[in-house]
């Protein structure tokens, strides 16, 4: 498989039910923050994140927040939506997806990640030997470097929607 693949794209994060994650074994998500919780830097989550958050609780699947962001943009975020998180995550680096898995108790097979970028989130996850659940970008970002990676990543992201059949 590819490192650039993700397992499945969904159209957004609140598109993915818990319905879904339980045919395919799946218990526990790391979650990306930035455009896939809510737009770049917004200190408040999109609308029905929160809603999203507490139908997982529900059913029992267990979440954490990874970020490459820093502990002072990650902290207040995750406590409003009441989720344990590690910042400064490095991805595509294994490491934190490793100790995101451990800090829920899970296992490669029962844990994916939930992100809307090929390049840190699939590849991460799947250096990870992990799922990659990708959602598409909630708002373009507008900064030089963004858009670079947004370019090259619209290549894979339309291949991959052609040979699924469009996101879920």
């Amino acid at each position: 498989m590819s490192l650039f693949r993700p397992y499945i794209i969904f159209e957004k994060t609140t598109k993915i039910t818990p319905e879904y994650l339980k045919k395919q074994g799946i218990e526990n998500l790391l979650l990306d923050v930035d455009n896939t919780l809510t737009t770049h830097d917004n200190p408040l989550p999109s609308p029905g994140i929160p809603e999203w958050i507490d139908t997982m609780k529900a059913a029992g699947i267990g979440m954490v927040i990874i970020s490459n962001n820093n502990k002072e943009r990650v902290a207040p975020f995750a406590a409003k939506l009441g989720l344990p998180f590690t910042s400064m995550s490095c991805k595509p680096l294994p490491f934190k997806y490793i100790k995101g898995m451990k800090m829920l108790g899970g296992s490669r097979k029962n844990t994916a990640m939930v992100g809307d970028q090929i390049f840190t989130d699939v590849m991460g996850a799947n250096l990870s030997g992990m799922k990659c659940l990708m959602v598409l970008a909630i708002l373009a970002e507008e900064s030089a470097g963004f858009k670079f990676k947004r370019r090259i990543e619209k290549g894979f992201i339309e291949k991959y929607l052609k040979q699924q059949g469009g996101p879920l």
